[in-house]
């Protein structure tokens, strides 16, 4: 059931009113540099941690907020810190987690931006910068959506986890040990996942399906050394030549995936032409898309298989030479109802069967993350979509998504009784993990009034 006009009506006004604090404090966290991958410095994840500590300490509404970190699934130290906080409920009130992350992805080459990465500029209706949407928007929706919760309503019964993350960008090395080491202070009844996005930038979005994904190194060596392409080449063969012809046999002619024992689905899904397509893409004039079907069941509910990197001479500091080993990493997003490993092992026996002239590929550093399938008639997401249309005024789309986010299925692990819902504040607009990242504002105010709605609603419900 939806709330009244007149509050709906004062939840906006009261973000409207909040909402340049509320940027003010999401670009202080975004200066921050905060990326988790080993090559970058830790205090910034740790300073980080410390600023979102300092928000939800000030809300005075937590019984306990705590920075804290644990040991890595590898077993090669601690993981990289990260924020929780809890309030218990009252009065037979549910628990609801809500998750956010403060790290952020390496920002790339500077020339590629049009501001500076890690100094946030609003030019028109949107800010720039590095982690601005992905996923420390996300961050100050919790933060904002509690502090209008707890000005707004006379007495709150929920009980409150607030999970800010440190190393999802990282692949999240010590997340199933950190779930176990605080498993009695996560315990919830409802999880919000505040990390995936929105139709567009008027229309919201809960996110129902996520792809899995499979990442490894793939070396190919054919030499034991380097040697002069011209007193060699046409006989002896280089080891980008081999790469070059095994990543080709995991496509077909069309771009659809060759490698046999991936799964597809072809559910029902949104419309969404070749136009839209290129427009949220940037896909090119006169390149064609991949594969068959539709474009979003292409996205959302098929395998895909991409080369994210490569170790090889750049073409600068390229000789004449046959090069003796190449390695590449290799990215395969795994279709929702697939278990990541059944994904692995496909793959795996694909390249060693079509592997050219008697190579050997070696596979190293291999992870997976499992995909996602919501359940979409439980209460929670009942209430969540409720709560979009009131913020939004429009209905909102069930969403797949192409990406991963392989940590809930140890949330479904952990908590399995918990509803899991996934949204967040990104638009197809945002470019997450693209140079000239950004968050809509008009977006993220909507997605924070939404948010409170829903907790008002959960609060209120008997």
């Amino acid at each position: 059931m939806s709330l009244r006009t007149a509050d709906v009506e004062n939840v906006a006004n009261l973000i409207a009113r909040d909402l340049d604090a509320i940027l003010a404090e999401l670009a202080s966290l975004v200066r921050i540099p905060s990326v988790s991958w080993n090559a970058f410095d830790p205090t910034q994840v740790q300073r980080s941690s410390e600023a979102v500590a300092a928000l939800a300490t000030g809300l005075s509404f937590f019984d306990s907020v705590s920075i804290l970190q644990a040991k890595k699934s590898d077993g090669t130290g601690l993981g990289q810190p990260a924020v929780v906080a809890r309030r218990d409920a009252r009065n037979g009130r549910p628990t609801v987690l809500l998750y956010a992350h403060h790290d952020v992805q390496p920002p790339g080459a500077d020339a590629d931006w049009l501001t500076t990465p890690f100094e946030p500029v609003i030019i028109e209706d949107r800010m720039f910068g590095r982690g601005a949407a992905d996923d420390k928007a996300g961050v100050m929706s919790h933060i904002a959506s509690l502090r209008v919760l707890t000005e707004l309503s006379d007495q709150v019964d929920l009980g409150i986890v607030l999970y800010v993350e440190g190393e999802e960008e990282f692949g999240s090395p010590s997340f199933q040990n950190f779930l176990n080491d605080n498993r009695e202070v996560l315990a919830s009844d409802i999880i919000i996942v505040a990390d995936s996005g929105n139709w567009s930038e008027t229309v919201p979005a809960l996110t129902v399906s996520l792809r899995g994904n499979v990442t490894f190194k793939l070396t190919v060596r054919t030499l034991d050394h380097a040697v002069h392409s011209g007193m060699f080449g046409g006989v002896v063969p280089d080891a980008m030549l081999a790469m070059i012809h095994l990543l080709a046999s995991l496509n077909n002619a069309d771009g659809s995936i060759a490698v046999e024992g991936l799964v597809s689905n072809a559910p029902e899904t949104p419309d969404y032409d070749e136009a839209q397509l290129r427009r949220e893409s940037g896909l090119l004039d006169g390149v064609s898309p991949l594969g068959t079907g539709s474009y979003l069941n292409r996205i959302w509910n098929q395998p895909s298989i991409t080369v994210t990197g490569i170790d090889a001479p750049n073409v600068d500091n390229a000789s004449n030479t046959l090069l003796p080993e190449v390695s590449v990493r290799v990215s395969v997003r795994v279709a929702p109802g697939q278990a990541a490993s059944e994904a692995a092992a496909a793959v795996t026996e694909h390249l060693l069967a079509h592997a050219p002239w008697g190579v050997v590929p070696v596979i190293s550093d291999l992870s997976t993350g499992e995909p996602f399938l919501a359940d979409t008639t439980g209460t929670a997401a009942i209430a969540a979509r409720a709560a979009m249309t009131d913020a939004w005024g429009v209905t909102p789309v069930d969403m797949g998504v192409g990406g991963s986010i392989p940590f809930i299925s140890d949330f479904v692990a952990m908590f399995p009784e918990a509803q899991i819902l996934v949204t967040g504040v990104e638009d197809p607009d945002s470019r997450a993990h693209s140079p000239n990242e950004s968050l809509h504002i008009g977006a993220f105010e909507k997605a924070i009034c939404a948010q409170t709605l829903l907790l008002l609603r959960l609060n209120d419900e008997q």
